[in-house]
């Protein structure tokens, strides 16, 4: 009895070249739709999927391989007297090889103004339910779902040599992978519709929803403002990385799919050695500091350590800039991250070529930059597409804990909440510049957080304290006598006037802050005793 493979490709990449092999080593075609007429106009021999089960494709092609003589030939163990017999008597071929790629349902979502319907035809039903047969039946049927592997195993099968056990075994795992990564996707975009306030009566017939309403039932609304009960998420392998955030631990970056260019995952590595696993955390945090800052329309160049802002400036050039940002702290940028949302050009390369560096992040870099930075060959620059969005619609942030997965919504919100002044003295047009900036940059500080700033340049940072006037206590301690006429800005509420006192003591004269104390009014008389204008935004920003 000849050998069957069934074939039914969405990709055609390679797929005549494999079916040459394949009819070669004395396999017969089986062939759906488009796959049949590809293979067919290369010459090849083919029999129609309709014409061997004598069930015509219905539905626009949604029911083609749904069928007892595809999923029998599949699923039938070889050594099982019951299964052959069964076989024999329903005139059930054997299928010894299923080559099968999906429908496109990540590219499709990824194009702009995609409806829904057009995203849920692109689920495919039958490809997945014949790889997930083939892989069940792994022992007696080989699963191709990759292109990359059409050239090794039509090599050995053209040779009349069988594929190993753990050959097949690894070939079942990938089909079990892609179909798992193809699920989550699928997922993932109903999640979001859901959590958007997408219409979910939208491939739904009108009686359906007068159904729906007539029970009462109120499905739809809860599905939008509820999280699924399963949170499913899926990233592709980027690269190895040499170790984790220390030598003793294994560290992998994964990549959304899905990202945005923008990305750090996006970025591309111009020069510099291999991106670790802190650098990649320290060059995200840069980038978003650096992104928060769009609306301002200026060149800006933020400066990270550890995950922390030591220094932001902006200014009429990226030069400019770069001085404000170096000048906030001199010292901690040793060894840290520069993100320029600017090019960077050789005069500039040539200032950052005499430090040193881990990171520099652009949107590019000239020529004379280039050579520049040619002569420190381990600096790495990364350039990233400034002009999308970082983000993209209904993003959810992840961290980790012993036992479980903690899911928020990314902290997105770079423009300025509504603020209410609350103390008797108005901020100057100056100080509102001031406080808007402060109020950008302390979002991306480890709470508890204080930033002191100009209206171009931050003066002083303090992260990470474990209580509030402490974390001013450095900032004011960095800036030195520049905190003299300087703002200041808080994460989160003063739960004591200390903070404020401390703050006046150093000359700053305007303060912003979410507010939201017990002892609020404690803290605004004691701005008003010392002059200070002082904003509440009822917007907390915590970074732990």
């Amino acid at each position: 009895m000849q050998r069957l493979a069934l074939v039914s490709v969405f990709d055609k990449t390679g797929i005549v070249d494999f079916c040459h092999d394949l009819v070669a080593a004395g396999y017969g075609i089986l062939s759906t739709g488009g796959t049949a007429r590809t293979l067919a106009d290369a010459g090849i021999d083919v029999t129609a999927v309709e014409d061997y089960t004598g069930f015509p494709e219905m539905m626009d092609g949604r029911v083609k391989t749904l069928h007892p003589k595809i999923h029998g030939g599949l699923l039938a163990l070889r050594d099982d007297e019951g299964h052959m017999k069964s076989l024999h008597e329903h005139g059930i071929s054997m299928i010894d090889v299923v080559v099968v790629n999906l429908y496109p349902f990540e590219q499709t979502i990824a194009k702009p103004n995609v409806t829904f319907e057009e995203a849920v035809e692109m689920i495919d039903i039958g490809g997945p339910s014949m790889l997930r047969a083939a892989a069940k039946n792994h022992p007696f049927v080989i699963p191709v779902v990759d292109p990359v592997d059409y050239g090794w195993i039509g090599k050995r099968l053209r040779a009349g040599e069988e594929l190993t056990q753990i050959e097949r075994r690894t070939l079942a795992g990938k089909v079990f992978q892609t179909t798992g990564v193809y699920d989550a996707a699928i997922t993932a975009y109903f999640q979001t519709q859901l959590q958007s306030g997408a219409d979910t009566m939208e491939i739904g017939s009108a009686e359906t929803a007068r159904t729906a309403a007539q029970t009462g039932s109120d499905a739809a609304g809860a599905a939008e403002s509820e999280w699924p009960t399963i949170y499913t998420v899926s990233f592709e392998h980027k690269q190895a990385l040499r170790y984790g955030e220390n030598p003793h631990q294994k560290a992998h970056f994964y990549a959304d799919s899905k990202a945005s260019p923008a990305t750090i995952a996006a970025a591309v590595q111009l020069q510099g050695k291999e991106l670790s696993y802190n650098n990649i955390q320290d060059a995200d945090a840069a980038l978003r500091i650096l992104r928060d800052l769009d609306d301002l329309s200026s060149p800006a160049v933020v400066a990270v350590k550890h995950m922390n802002p030591c220094g932001v400036g902006i200014g009429d050039s990226v030069m400019q800039a770069f001085v404000r940002a170096y000048e906030a702290d001199p010292v901690s940028i040793f060894g840290g991250i520069i993100a320029s949302n600017r090019t960077v050009d050789e005069a500039l390369a040539e200032r950052l070529t005499d430090m040193f560096l881990e990171i520099v992040i652009a949107p590019d870099f000239t020529e004379g930059a280039r050579t520049q930075f040619a002569r420190k060959k381990n600096v790495r620059l990364l350039t990233v597409d400034m002009k999308a969005p970082l983000w993209l619609p209904g993003e959810h942030s992840f961290r980790r804990v012993s036992g479980g997965l903690l899911v928020q919504d990314v902290d997105v919100s770079g423009e300025m909440p509504d603020w209410n002044v609350v103390t008797k003295r108005q901020p100057s047009a100056d100080e509102v510049r001031a406080l808007q900036f402060a109020w950008k940059i302390v979002k991306h500080v480890k709470s508890n957080a204080i930033v002191l700033a100009t209206d171009a340049s931050t003066i002083g940072i303090g992260a990470g304290q474990m209580n509030r006037v402490g974390a001013a206590e450095i900032a004011i301690r960095q800036a030195g006598p520049k905190a003299q006429g300087s703002v200041l800005a808080s994460d989160a509420f003063f739960p004591m006037r200390d903070t404020v006192d401390t703050a006046a003591a150093a000359g700053v004269r305007a303060i912003i802050q979410p507010g939201g104390s017990i002892k609020d009014k404690d803290s605004i008389a004691a701005a008003d005793e010392h002059d200070i204008a002082m904003v509440f935004t009822g917007r907390r920003h915590f970074l732990h």
